[in-house]
């Protein structure tokens, strides 16, 4: 246990994917489980119990169809009048799921190909809400059928690395892979092909200005080893959330999300204070804010430094802040600053 928890408040785990192994011992997959075969462990159960000790909530991914398993393409090709796949596989292990781990919230894929008539989605959604050992608690997401993704859900997913562009009024959350070819890991990645701390940052902070969770995969080798490219990436946005995570954590959309004339300044607030985020470092030490409004209360100062900040009213709209004065450094600065406003509007 000497990985380093960056403060975070789920994690997902993949339970199956497409292919249909299930990393805990179903008794509806003989042979193809992680504890028959393989590492011969309980891998859901292990990582559940960590992450509750962590106090850290726990999601299970769950794919609905398997590309290979001859029970759905028979369904498949019976244009899924047949449900022998979702009554003897599928639903089968997603209850089991639910009743031994108690997840905190359930990531359903693999729901593109077939209507919820044959996933038997509200059924399994009815009784998650209303009979279940998590149903006071339980959060899900919006792919449980052909046409539900976007419409029907807890929270939206709507597509993979989904970016709105705008305030939604419906919860989403926006998932993402440092790896931009794949969710799985690939032992021929080259450094070109992955995220870097600064593009990280800047989706995270897009996505929680426009009122959005960010979740982050990271592919685990087949030993189950995060490698060492992806525990720095994950390492470094914790730090940076050391500091500024005050804005990102409970935080609330502002009725402004980012300045116009650009999208290097994003906003959000908490309470009655406002957080300009701001990603690239003015050349002149002074960050131009148009959208608040200041007053003479207004206080100004930055996550991580000391002291109050220099601020005068701008001559069009908005205030001008004084940054303090960085050392020049030979390394590219950090991405992402917070300015933290307080007596705004």
């Amino acid at each position: 246990s000497d990985w380093y928890f960056f403060p975070l408040r789920y994690v997902v785990l993949t339970t199956k994917h497409h292919e249909g192994f299930t990393n805990w011992g179903s008794s509806m997959s003989w042979n193809w489980n992680s504890l028959d075969t393989g590492p011969h462990r309980d891998l859901v159960g292990e990582l559940g119990q960590a992450l509750r000790e962590s106090n850290i909530r726990y999601g299970l991914y769950h794919s609905l169809l398997e590309w290979f398993n001859p029970l759905y393409l028979a369904d498949k090709e019976s244009d899924f009048k047949t449900q022998n796949f979702v009554l003897k596989k599928t639903m089968p292990e997603l209850y089991d799921l639910v009743l031994k781990y108690k997840p905190d919230l359930i990531w359903s894929d693999g729901d593109w190909e077939a209507p919820e008539s044959y996933w038997n989605s509200t059924s399994f959604l009815a009784w998650l809400y209303n009979d279940s050992p998590v149903k006071d608690t339980v959060v899900v997401n919006d792919r449980w059928c052909n046409n539900c993704s976007c419409h029907h859900g807890g929270y939206y997913n709507c597509a993979d690395k989904y970016k709105p562009g705008t305030l939604l009024t419906h919860k989403w959350e926006m998932c993402s892979s440092i790896d931009k070819l794949s969710w799985g890991y690939r032992s021929n990645m080259n450094i070109a092909e992955l995220m870097d701390e600064a593009s990280i940052i800047e989706e995270l902070v897009q996505t929680v200005s426009f009122g959005g969770n960010y979740l982050l995969n990271v592919g685990p080798t087949k030993e189950g080893v995060i490698v060492p490219i992806f525990q720095e990436r994950l390492l470094a946005l914790g730090r940076w959330l050391d500091t500024n995570g005050e804005a990102i954590y409970e935080s609330k959309p502002w009725r402004v999300q980012m300045e116009n004339s650009t999208d290097t300044v994003w906003y959000t607030s908490k309470g009655p204070a406002v957080y300009a985020i701001f990603l690239i470092w003015p050349r002149d030490n002074v960050l131009k804010l148009s959208s608040p409004t200041p007053s003479p209360a207004t206080q100004v100062t930055m996550l991580g430094f000391a002291g109050t900040l220099k601020w005068q009213k701008s001559p069009s709209k908005g205030l001008l802040v004084t940054l303090p004065y960085m050392l020049p450094s030979p390394l590219p600065p950090q991405s992402g600053w917070t300015i933290k406003l307080e007596g705004v509007k």
